[in-house]
């Protein structure tokens, strides 16, 4: 008797007590779409968002599909979390520092002033508090977060003049993220949030006297040294940012278990994935940067000391005037200085003598 006729005499109850199961529907293709805050120039940021999607559809066998939409294309490229958030798509990939000015707290989770590097800002999100804490406050805004790659730490920028001394600040229109822009203000520095792929023309057309995107890799794709030649490190506002994705609560929660475990799975994939490429692409790019004619230059020590006080300063700020914040700072600092006394006998003795090494 085959299957059919054997439904037909016996029913489902009869089917299964004689150990035939009936055949399973196949699950349903799912299609979600990813707004990315980045221009699709550049391979590390924009697409660390397509090794992710791509690892979706392979462990899914093509199932789970996720179209990733460059800045600008589906939204503006700093409207992703509204667009999240009002489930206008599924998810993104964005900085979370780019929403301070929804909340300073956002920067927590990506990078401030004198923070984490990567591996610190891996382990406080992953074994620390971090991801449930962050979780609350992006709770509120329908979203659900999940490290989706670092840049480990980065360059200070390009400048049209040298910048010798916390004078030189003075009147200087500088693109940073806004957070760094709050600590340079006291300064006189007039701090620009502008996307990636607008700032090379701001550069040429003199709206920006200077710029920092990221470091090497991408400087030299986008040509900022075409037309300023000082290149400033490091980055002491973003020693190690993580990028999020950010996903809709709602179509969260539509997942199966299954597929909650392959989006975690593939987002981890990406976080690994970014700064992977990052630190095999910088030094090669450096060097040409440097043999073109780039001139290298350390911020002096004042810059450094100034921007350090400055960015203590709003921190205790935030912390007796922002509910939200004081909610995870002092969580976020206490495993900072944990690490710091950490990597100070180990990381840090151990790079610091290698530097100095000729291989």
């Amino acid at each position: 008797m085959d299957r059919r006729s054997l439904i037909k005499h016996t029913g489902i109850a009869g089917v299964l007590a004689a150990g035939i199961a009936p055949a399973v529907h196949a699950q349903a293709a799912i299609r979600w779409r990813l707004a990315s805050s980045f221009p699709k120039s550049l391979d590390t940021i924009f697409g660390t968002a397509e090794v992710f999607a791509k690892k979706v559809s392979d462990m899914t066998s093509g199932k789970f599909q996720i179209s990733v939409h460059a800045g600008g294309e589906l939204m503006p490229a700093f409207g992703v979390v509204d667009g999240v958030q009002s489930a206008a798509v599924e998810m993104a990939h964005t900085a979370p520092y780019y929403f301070y000015g929804k909340d300073p707290t956002f920067c927590l989770g990506c990078a401030v002033p004198f923070g984490m590097n990567a591996r610190q800002m891996n382990a406080w999100m992953y074994e620390g508090n971090g991801m449930k804490l962050m979780r609350e406050i992006y709770a509120k805004y329908n979203i659900i977060n999940l490290p989706g790659g670092n840049t480990g730490a980065q360059m200070g920028g390009w400048f049209r003049k040298e910048v010798k001394s916390v004078a030189d600040l003075k009147g200087l229109k500088f693109r940073t993220n806004p957070f760094a822009g709050k600590v340079l203000e006291p300064f006189g520095v007039i701090p620009q949030s502008i996307p990636g792929a607008d700032l090379y023309p701001a550069l040429e057309k003199g709206t920006l006297d200077a710029l920092e995107w990221v470091g090497p890799y991408d400087d030299q794709k986008l040509g900022f040294n075409k037309i300023a030649p000082f290149y400033y490190y490091p980055g002491w506002w973003e020693g190690g940012p993580e990028l999020d994705f950010y996903i809709n609560t709602k179509a969260w929660e539509g997942l199966s278990a299954e597929n909650k475990a392959i989006v975690e799975t593939a987002a981890s994939h990406a976080n690994i994935t970014m700064t992977a490429k990052y630190d095999a692409r910088n030094p090669v790019a450096l060097k040409q940067l440097v043999g073109s004619g780039t001139k290298l230059r350390p911020f002096t020590q004042d810059v450094m000391n100034a921007a350090f006080k400055s960015a203590q300063q709003i921190y205790s700020d935030l912390n007796n005037s922002n509910p939200e914040w004081k909610k995870i700072y002092p969580d976020w600092s206490k495993f900072l200085a944990d690490q710091n006394a950490w990597f100070r006998f180990t990381e840090g003795t151990f790079d610091r003598f290698m530097q100095q090494q000729k291989l």
